[in-house]
């Protein structure tokens, strides 16, 4: 039962009920719960109380503040719509309506809920709290913001404080303040003490590299597609892939695409099955999965590279160096005629960029070429040519020298020869692969062979 004191007490009858109106330093106990505030009305029949003025109602580290509220005795439930605050020197929770049921010690909030801790802040339209388990349900328009640079978006969360565990769920957005990095998703893991995170349904990361004005600056939480295209319209790296991990140490920060890979960043794009961005050392590595499995294709501008390892430098976000590790193999579309195929195989390739620009490329190990002969733009037959290292020069995104070291051997072959059998000239192991990412497809087509 409900015991009342204050400065002035009221007695009446109200539809057969007894009322009880106390004015004035009002005191409402029950137990271990404790209320203050400027006037009550107590129902003695139901043991309920309407609080009004300066409510504050305690119990052991739990104060919860109101300017008018109610207080239901048989329930142990405090309700107020006029704005309410609860602290429990774990969490502050704030919102303009709330419920408070004090056996359970859960809080339900709702309309503009804040919940701010040591950690981060949560606002959601509606919120359930578990203060025993320190858990937190919040639904609709959910956001967070952390001390380590980071906005989570969802359409529902749950929050175990304790543990320091979070899932997000449907339209998941988490955006990286510190490197301008969006992850989007419809599920979410992240392990906070672990420093681990797993996406795992319709995962995409996107990281800008250079913003061309205000309007194309990335966003907390992209809503809609017009907002994406506006994204992928300027300099960004995007990955998508079926599963993603996160994995963050004091030293480290990598990220890892599973299966599905696709890569896009302006004129370059890779699909594969297995990719590692090392953050920290601006490093994409990309790997056979096992000997059965297909390998990692690259493409840039017109050409196409594949090998069992692809490992991807960058500096300041573009692309600087690119490593093809055993079996390399190199193919370019002549601009000129598109059925006709520069290639290159060796053990090893290195790719080098200047002014984000392919300027040098480099091949060690059983060097074997195929290239197509022009003389002002005409054409004049190809050289096949061998030899232990190549290193092959451009100019203006077009072969303009290539020099053969080691055992170097070509042989030519004429134009009346060459015309109408250009796919007789080709290596061992020359594919053409399909499905290249683009804007348009990065987020439909599958990976395939043309021939």
């Amino acid at each position: 039962m409900i015991t009342v004191i204050g400065d002035q007490l009221y007695g009446r009858m109200e539809n057969g009920e007894s009322v009880r109106e106390v004015v004035g330093n009002v005191v409402l106990t029950q137990g271990n719960v404790r209320i203050t505030c400027s006037r009550a009305i107590q129902y003695l029949a139901r043991n309920n109380a309407h609080l009004i003025g300066n409510v504050v109602i305690t119990q052991d580290s739990l104060t919860i503040l109101t300017d008018e509220g109610f207080y239901f005795g048989n329930e142990k439930r405090a309700y107020s719509d006029r704005g309410v605050k609860l602290d429990d020197k774990k969490v502050i929770l704030t919102a303009g309506i709330g419920e408070y049921l004090f056996t359970p010690q859960q809080a339900n909030f709702s309309r503009d809920v804040k919940l701010t801790d040591t950690l981060s802040v949560l606002t959601s339209a509606r919120l359930t709290y578990f203060r025993e388990i320190d858990k937190a349900i919040a639904v609709e328009q959910v956001n967070i913001i952390d001390t380590s640079g980071n906005i989570i978006k969802a359409d529902s969360l749950i929050n175990l404080r304790k543990e320091q565990i979070t899932y997000a769920f449907y339209n998941v957005r988490v955006r990286n303040l510190r490197d301008n990095s969006l992850i989007m998703g419809e599920h979410l893991e992240d392990y906070r003490e672990k420093g681990y995170s797993l996406v795992d349904v319709n995962p995409v990361f996107m990281q800008v590299d250079t913003v061309k004005n205000e309007s194309d600056t990335i966003k907390a939480g992209v809503k809609d597609r017009k907002e994406t295209d506006s994204l992928l319209q300027i300099d960004t790296l995007v990955i998508r892939s079926l599963v993603m991990e996160s994995y963050r140490t004091d030293t480290s920060n990598q990220f890892i695409a599973k299966d599905s890979v696709r890569i896009l960043r302006g004129g370059f794009a890779s699909h594969n099955d297995y990719t590692i961005y090392y953050k920290d050392k601006e490093t994409i590595v990309t790997n056979k999965v096992n000997d059965s499995a297909a390998v990692p294709v690259i493409w840039y501008d017109n050409s196409q590279m594949t090998g069992d390892s692809i490992t991807i430098r960058l500096s300041d976000r573009r692309i600087d160096r690119v490593f093809i590790n055993n079996n390399a193999f190199m193919i370019s579309k002549s601009e000129i005629n598109p059925r006709r195929y520069d290639q290159l195989t060796g053990k090893r390739v290195i790719m080098n960029f200047a002014d984000n620009q392919l300027n040098k490329t480099e091949v060690y190990g059983n060097v074997l070429g195929i290239y197509f002969m022009y003389e002002e733009e005409e054409q004049n037959g190809l050289m096949k040519a061998s030899s232990r290292e190549a290193i092959i020069f451009f100019e203006e995104r077009k072969v303009s020298q290539v020099n053969l070291y080691g055992d170097p051997n070509s042989e030519y072959h004429p134009e009346n020869v060459v015309e109408g059998n250009e796919k007789s000239y080709t290596l061992p192991g020359f594919t053409l692969y399909e499905g290249r990412p683009t804007m348009e497809n990065l987020f439909t087509k599958k990976i395939g062979k043309v021939f």
